[in-house]
């Protein structure tokens, strides 16, 4: 049965986590210039600038579900009048800044100087962000990203740069402190080789027994989103990658009596890792991959790795900003996807119908025909919501992911 090992990766996950959020409260304290940002704003702009810190909302409130504490945060917002349809991401972060902090494992986020959001991924976001630069009087600077119905255009680049420039002119102004593009470019470069390190530990998965399940790369994707351009996402990635390669090597595998691959669509369900893991390992079945996960680092179309030529940070993070799947066409997700499935062997798709996240789901059951008729993977539709354990039911969930299992199982013995 696949179990959440404390591997030596996963104790240094927690450590840098922590640290991070210590290290923020205490440069915050002292004086930083605080920035808070959408997953897919590119944070390595703030390495430009000598004291520039930046937390992450949508980071902090999946961390607040891990925790169980997500449904409390949303139930703060609840009764202060937010809709419980809306998404659990923005409630868990609105129910904790309505109390300063109370019941986070982080003690919150130290209040942002400025808010920086993008549409690309979700445009709820900047209607969330718009909340508190109300409540709190912040700034606001919003990102507009084209939507990607082929790969992008230089044009859409263009002008995606163009508002990068605005963005360090306004922290510029705010913070009284001079951009140096130099240091912009060293943290390009670790962002680049980290998620060098970081694809090769999703390549075990193509193993069979796959060396690694999609909850482990659920879990070791945080440094992505808090910590890129540094050097302890560099050092971790490659660590996760170095003891991944020597697990497999030794015949050390989560699910080691894995008779199915499956593949996940949509955000983790983060209050229910160990638990969903543990019960698929007891059928034999291993979720060994993701479209969340997958798309880190590339672009529009494919799960590849997009590398960094060395050339303008500023045209790197442009070509990047679509990375996630959510402001992808259908042709687009489904090209990327028939990829993946391919590469991986996969037996059976689960779509994760996401109730907090529509743009994510919104092309799940065109997916899930096309996936049908183009290569005849069976799959499944579940319903979910990645933060707010309140709108799951497990009992609904694993009748349907037993009923995948046995229709791959009927499909081989047909």
């Amino acid at each position: 049965m696949a179990k959440f090992k404390k591997t030596e990766s996963g104790r240094n996950l927690s450590r840098i986590l922590s640290k991070g959020y210590l290290d923020l409260h205490t440069r915050a304290s002292q004086g930083a210039f605080v920035v808070w940002i959408a997953i897919n704003v590119p944070a390595e702009l703030f390495a430009g600038f000598e004291n520039v810190v930046y937390g992450v909302p949508e980071s902090h409130a999946a961390m607040n579900a891990g925790k169980g504490v997500g449904a409390i945060q949303c139930e703060k917002a609840e009764r202060i009048g937010y809709s419980m349809d809306l998404c659990s991401y923005a409630r868990i972060d609105i129910g904790c800044v309505s109390d300063n902090g109370k019941d986070s494992p982080s003690f919150g986020l130290p209040k942002p100087d400025l808010l920086v959001s993008d549409n690309n991924n979700c445009s709820l976001l900047v209607k969330w962000f718009e909340v508190h630069h109300r409540e709190m009087g912040v700034p606001h600077f919003i990102i507009d990203v084209p939507f990607c119905y082929e790969p992008q255009q230089k044009k859409d680049r263009d002008y995606i740069i163009a508002q990068f420039h605005g963005l360090i002119q306004t922290i510029e102004k705010m913070s009284g402190q001079r951009f140096d593009p130099d240091r912009v470019s060293e943290a390009v470069a670790s962002t680049n080789q980290g998620i060098s390190h970081w694809k090769r530990f999703l390549s075990f998965a193509g193993h069979r027994p796959s060396g690694i399940t999609a909850f482990d790369s659920f879990v070791h994707m945080a440094p992505f989103l808090t910590m890129r351009g540094t050097s302890e996402f560099v050092n971790h990635y490659k660590l996760l990658a170095d003891e991944t390669e020597q697990r497999v090597a030794a015949g050390d595998f989560p699910v080691k009596n894995e008779k199915y691959r499956l593949f996940w669509d949509n955000i983790a369900p983060w209050h229910q890792l160990r638990n969903m893991s543990d019960s698929l390992a007891a059928h034999g079945a291993n979720i060994v991959g993701a479209t969340y996960t997958s798309c880190i680092g590339s672009v529009e179309g494919s799960f590849d790795m997009y590398p960094y030529d060395g050339g303008d940070p500023l045209e790197y993070c442009a070509r990047t900003q679509n990375c996630y799947i959510c402001p992808h066409g259908l042709n687009l997700r489904s090209k990327a996807m028939r990829q993946a499935v391919k590469r991986l062997n996969i037996d059976g798709i689960v779509f994760a119908s996401n109730r907090s996240c529509k743009p994510y789901s919104v092309t799940q059951m065109d997916q899930q025909r096309t996936m049908t008729e183009k290569l005849g993977i069976p799959s499944v539709m579940i319903d979910v919501d990645h933060a707010d354990v309140r709108k799951y039911s497990r009992q609904s969930t694993f009748t349907r992911l037993e009923a995948l299992i046995e229709s791959i199982a009927a499909k081989r013995a047909a």
